[in-house]
């Protein structure tokens, strides 16, 4: 059997550990050659390959990105999409496809499924917002990374008596925000399932003055003020309907200033958090996922998806896992509330 691979989306850390362990496994156990498309979902639109075998992916444990690059294209978007992948799974020999990615990449892949093509799915997403999984890998590395600039910042903040915003990722979902900025000791923590107030926002910022110490505000970049709407860096949107946000740091560091008097500045984090090495924690998830994989299209479990459930790597339907986000539940942020102001 001839097994495509693909990875779309935004690129986080241990896509090369899935890639890995699926060649890794595949070659030597099923006999499969392995095809990689290139740069998402242009790969099968266009026929962009390159060739996965087990010397193309040593070394590729420890490496962050992805070596096949990756887009945002939809090709429910472009008129003959579905066709021309279709069309060029078959002149390349390919029976089956391995997708790696986020919600969009994988609603693809649900679709793509529906209409009979062969495709078992990995879940990706730094955001740790896709149904069916208790966590994705990418995730932890995101939050080790926001957790030590939050660190840093600290110092930072108290040598110039200011007040800091961190802006981290999170389009729809705060699990980034909420788990580093509770790991890095944030006076406030802004997420997108709740909207602030930012009268009281600036009372928590006064509070941590009044006892000498300086603020640090964690904010996801989806998060909205209670009577406005998401901060945009444009009003464009890309092939999924997304609109490029960024923004709500540098309104947070404004109303701050203008309604306390105290020096804000803002740090954007931003495609620092995507970047280098993935931890250990996501090399071990990511790996499991693409052993997982790999045994899913041995056993012809197509249009499922691997997914964590507390240690155990389980097959899930993708229609279920892409029906909707997963957000952060009230009660946890309930419990980040106590350390506020």
């Amino acid at each position: 059997m001839r097994v495509g691979v693909l990875t779309g989306g935004g690129d986080c850390p241990g896509l090369n550990a899935v890639i890995r362990a699926i060649v890794r496994k595949g070659v030597p156990l099923y006999g499969y050659s392995f095809l990689g498309f290139r740069d998402g979902w242009r790969g099968p639109l266009e026929a962009l390959t390159m060739p996965l075998d087990i010397p193309a992916v040593r070394g590729l444990l420890p490496r962050g990105g992805t070596i096949l690059g990756s887009s945002r294209t939809n090709p429910f978007a472009i008129d003959d999409g579905v066709e021309r992948i279709r069309t060029n799974l078959q002149s390349l020999g390919v029976d089956a496809l391995i997708v790696i990615g986020g919600e969009d990449t994988l609603g693809v892949a649900t679709r793509l499924h529906e209409l009979g093509v062969n495709v078992v799915g990995v879940p990706k997403t730094i955001d740790n917002d896709l149904s069916g999984t208790d966590y994705t890998f990418g995730f932890d590395t995101a939050v080790n990374i926001a957790t030590e600039a939050i660190d840093r910042l600290h110092t930072t903040a108290e040598s110039h008596h200011r007040a800091l915003i961190v802006e981290v990722m999170g389009r729809h979902a705060g699990w980034i925000a909420l788990h580093a900025g509770m790991a890095g000791g944030a006076n406030a923590i802004l997420i997108p399932e709740i909207r602030f107030d930012i009268e009281q926002v600036c009372r928590w910022v006064e509070s941590r003055f009044r006892l000498d110490y300086a603020p640090i505000i964690v904010v996801s970049e989806g998060a909205k003020p209670k009577d406005g709407d998401e901060v945009l860096m444009t009003g464009e949107k890309d092939a999924f309907g997304h609109v490029r946000l960024g923004g709500i740091g540098d309104y947070l560091a404004r109303e701050i200033e203008s309604r306390t008097g105290k020096e804000a500045r803002t740090t954007v984090l931003g495609h620092v958090q995507r970047g280098g090495t993935p931890t250990a924690f996501d090399r071990w998830l990511a790996t499991r996922f693409g052993l997982h994989a790999v045994d899913a299209v041995h056993e012809g479990k197509w249009g499922h998806m691997t997914a964590l459930r507390g240690t155990d790597i389980v097959m899930v339907p993708l229609s279920e896992a892409t029906k909707e986000l997963k957000v952060v539940d009230p009660a946890l942020y309930a419990e980040a509330e106590v350390f506020f102001g």
